[in-house]
């Protein structure tokens, strides 16, 4: 399927990308206007997009049905300070219904059965039960459009962080294992971050991968090994040597059962290497994949 976007509708456009583009972040936005009025809302457009200076951005749409600006933005524009409390799963449920659409003069946080929290550096109250929340200034806002769905992005910058301590580890830097982070996708669903489906990716630094195109042709061309392994193979500064001192017991059995037949041995040792980097042992799958090489 190949879509032109200007030939969908509003909706429908918005149903592709917000499914396509995710998962998101969700901004828990504490805002006030000029006569003192809390507005609590949730915004799925949001992420972090510099560290110095520390900048974070949410945009606030304008209405798809009638083409109006909401509560937060109008608010922001009066009052240029927000409160982006950070949305765990422990609070999904009650984030999601103060993202009804009540009148201007109602305050979100008792619909949604949330404790204001005063701020210590910017008007609008934190959300208490938030277990990590950001003191913003608003630098900027910046409309898109003036048609329904245009966005405005609200460029903010973070003044002051609160953590909670059970967020943290030992050396008192958040914790990813611990957070719990929901995210937005399309429609009704969201995803939560939590231990069982965390997996690291080793980054490169100051030293360069390889790159795949370094890899010995019968490794790149494996039909076992698929390109998430082969980019953990890639990612290694140097093609490593053959140590002759590894054993792999494993890699032995391999060899002596399959040694009258060559093709299916190097199925098997992929398959082996697979296993070992699928387990972060690429060090290991080396070894193993250069005893075929």
């Amino acid at each position: 399927m190949t879509i032109d976007c200007s030939l969908l509708s509003v909706p429908d456009r918005q149903y592709f990308l917000q499914h396509l583009v995710a998962p998101r972040p969700v901004c828990f936005a504490s805002t006030i206007d000029k006569e003192g009025n809390v507005n609590l809302s949730p915004f799925s457009f949001f992420n972090l997009f510099s560290s110095n200076p520390p900048i974070v951005i949410f945009s606030p749409s304008r209405r798809v049905r009638n083409n109006t600006n909401k509560h937060t933005l109008e608010n922001v524009l009066e009052v240029p300070e927000v409160v982006i409390n950070i949305v765990t799963y422990d609070m999904v449920q009650q984030t999601s219904l103060a993202s009804c659409e009540y009148p201007k003069d109602v305050n979100e946080f008792i619909k949604a059965g949330f404790t204001q929290e005063p701020a210590t550096l910017v008007k609008p109250p934190m959300v208490k039960e938030s277990k990590a929340k950001l003191e913003c200034r608003v630098l900027e806002v910046k409309p898109l459009g003036t048609d329904g769905g245009a966005g405005n992005l609200v460029i903010c910058e973070v003044l002051r962080m609160h953590i909670d301590d059970s967020l943290l580890d030992d050396k008192g830097r958040p914790d990813q294992l611990k957070i719990q982070h929901v995210a937005r996708l399309g429609a009704d669903w969201y995803c939560k971050v939590s231990p069982g489906n965390l997996f690291r990716v080793e980054k490169p630094n100051t030293q360069l991968g390889i790159g795949m195109d370094m890899l010995p042709a019968s490794i790149r061309n494996s039909s076992v090994l698929t390109g998430n392994h082969l980019g953990q193979l890639a990612n290694v500064h140097a093609l490593p040597e053959v140590n002759p001192s590894y054993d792999d017991a494993h890699l032995r059995q391999i060899v002596q059962y399959y040694s009258l037949n060559p093709e299916e041995m190097e199925r098997e040792v992929h398959l082996h290497a697979a296993r070992l980097l699928d387990e972060g042992k690429v060090a290991d799958a080396w070894q193993v994949l250069l005893s075929f090489v």
